[in-house]
């Protein structure tokens, strides 16, 4: 009568049986299947049937992997992906409820606790300790905010000089030991970012004494002819952390000093979000919104503003006024 109803004997197959067929009929990139997969391989009811399947079963899964020391953002990522593998079989009606539904997981540190952001005089330090193919890399994740990816996939035409722009339109990802692939960015992340003189004048020295490789001109390049591995890279950047006498500091923390001079320097919301290549701006404010003046501080500045305007000296008039 309600249209809820679910044949029982439909919900026979098991979570990893039911995942290895949905799997194929969705539209993922190669880092989404793998995820998924991952996600599914590590639950502790992958081999139960549907039917069986209550939230205590989810509840504990997330109890173990909080056990094993995971991260919660870690767990956050496993749980979601999980969870849409259960409404795909919800919605293929195997099962009449979602047993992930209320399920409560870690709580992930605030972002004002958990961001590293490097001052600008350790992004002086990295770039002076960089070796001098490397600098121009470090500068893009600094200056333009790429991810470690999109920095490696950069082509020389990518570059426009003139104009002081940076494409990016690929990004190079793991594809097994040692191997790198050529993918399209992240959903949402193809942009064209405007950049400084000074990283222009870089990118441009860099390819004046280094020189591109490639037929297709690659900015960086690794084995094959190809970008750098991810592997790569992280060695050349602990190795300019150390020379640098910094600790600590990841390459993504010149993504956050990227961002956060941006929205210092008083850009918006969909500025930051377009130059950071963020699908939608609610991801630029839950990773940034800390960084953002308050309401408290727009109005105090605000009102401060005015009353400065008016008086011009608000102590001496006061004193004024009363004599």
């Amino acid at each position: 009568m309600t249209g809820a109803y679910v044949d029982p004997n439909a919900g026979k197959v098991t979570l990893t049986t039911f995942f290895a067929d949905w799997s194929q009929r969705q539209i993922w990139a190669a880092g989404t299947a793998k995820a998924m997969s991952l996600a599914v391989r590590s639950c502790t009811f992958a081999d139960t049937e549907l039917r069986n399947l209550k939230r205590s079963h989810v509840e504990s899964w997330v109890k173990k992997m909080s056990q094993e020391g995971l991260a919660a953002g870690t767990i956050k990522t496993r749980f979601n992906n999980v969870r849409s593998v259960l409404h795909g079989a919800r919605n293929d009606r195997l099962i009449a409820t979602d047993p992930a539904n209320g399920v409560t997981l870690p709580r992930g540190r605030k972002p004002e606790h958990a961001m590293a952001i490097p001052s600008p005089s350790d992004v002086g330090r990295l770039l002076s300790a960089s070796e001098p193919w490397f600098r121009p890399f470090v500068a893009m994740c600094a200056f333009a905010g790429l991810r470690l990816g999109e920095a490696a996939a950069v082509q020389l035409a990518d570059i426009d000089f003139l104009r002081r722009t940076l494409s990016v339109q690929r990004q190079v990802q793991r594809a097994g030991a040692g191997q790198a692939s050529i993918t399209p960015p992240k959903y949402g992340s193809e942009r064209a970012i405007s950049i400084p003189d000074g990283l222009v004048q870089i990118l441009a020295r860099h390819v004046e004494n280094i020189g591109t490789y490639g037929a297709q001109q690659w900015m960086f390049v690794g084995g094959d002819g190809m970008p750098p591995h991810q592997n790569t890279v992280g060695y050349w950047w602990r190795k300019t952390v150390k020379d640098a006498g910094l600790s600590g500091v990841r390459l993504h923390d010149l993504r956050h000093f990227y961002a956060s001079g941006l929205i210092a320097a008083g850009c918006d919301v969909v500025t930051v979000q377009r130059a950071l290549g963020h699908s939608k701006a609610t991801t630029t404010l839950n990773t940034y919104s800390h960084l953002w003046p308050t309401a408290e501080d727009r109005t105090r500045s605000a009102a401060g503003a005015m009353m400065n305007e008016a008086l011009g000296n608000p102590a001496d008039s006061v004193r004024t006024d009363r004599a």
